[in-house]
């Protein structure tokens, strides 16, 4: 409904964001492409350096997906020590950059040919609470580094989601921008930083709270493109 003074209401104003944005904001894991089972190795081996002979499983990880990485920790091995855990991630680390040259990521259909013709109209950014270079590796082994204008991970400065979004939002002037993800805490990071969310059914989460959604990154970009 539009409010009495004739201006949009708040729900109104952000949908609006949504549907004629200036730039957008994708999430990583679960919106352009599924690692998780490099990541799954990366942590059974960070194990293993650390003397534990335990293994990590796909499953476990996909509940996790999208969290911080001391989120992950307290889950995963949550007996252990602040100073433990940070053995354990700098191990996980070490061991996902050894299996970057042998990765094989599921990119998801149309994201390659979708970020390319997108980027003749919108700025497009990386947001993600991925470590630090978890979003380069990405570009390099997709090839996008020149598609995307500016990116974040929580590995630089370990803020929280909506605050980096705040950040990349301030940094590069953005007036309009849409984050562009596949969870509800996409979702409630997105609302933390005014920002209109758009979900992706197709990834590893579900939300109810979303300003447009769409079932294929191939549709997200043909909406896009034709507004």
């Amino acid at each position: 409904m539009i409010h009495p003074n004739g201006f949009l209401n708040h729900t109104q104003a952000v949908a609006s964001t949504a549907l004629i944005p200036d730039s957008l904001i994708f999430d990583m894991d679960g919106t352009l492409w599924d690692n998780v089972n490099t990541y799954a190795l990366s942590w059974t081996r960070g194990m293993e350096k650390l003397g534990y002979n335990r293994e990590v499983t796909r499953e476990e990880l996909m509940v996790l997906m999208g969290k911080e990485a001391r989120v992950m920790l307290n889950t995963l091995v949550p007996e252990w020590s602040g100073k433990e855990q940070d053995r354990l991630f700098d191990a996980v680390i070490e061991s996902y950059q050894e299996l970057v040259p042998e990765m094989k990521p599921v990119i998801f259909d149309g994201v390659l040919e979708g970020l390319e013709r997108l980027s003749g109209r919108y700025k497009l950014f990386l947001l993600s609470n991925c470590e630090e270079g978890g979003l380069v590796n990405f570009m390099k082994h997709t090839q996008t580094s020149h598609l995307i204008a500016d990116y974040m991970e929580h590995g630089m400065n370990l803020m929280p989601k909506h605050e980096n979004m705040k950040i990349m939002i301030h940094n590069n002037g953005l007036q309009r921008p849409v984050y562009i993800g596949d969870t509800d805490s996409d979702s409630k990071q997105s609302a933390l930083a005014h920002v209109p969310f758009v979900f992706v059914t197709y990834g590893f989460g579900v939300t109810k709270d979303y300003v447009l959604k769409f079932d294929s990154f191939t549709e997200l970009v043909n909406y896009y493109l034709n507004l």
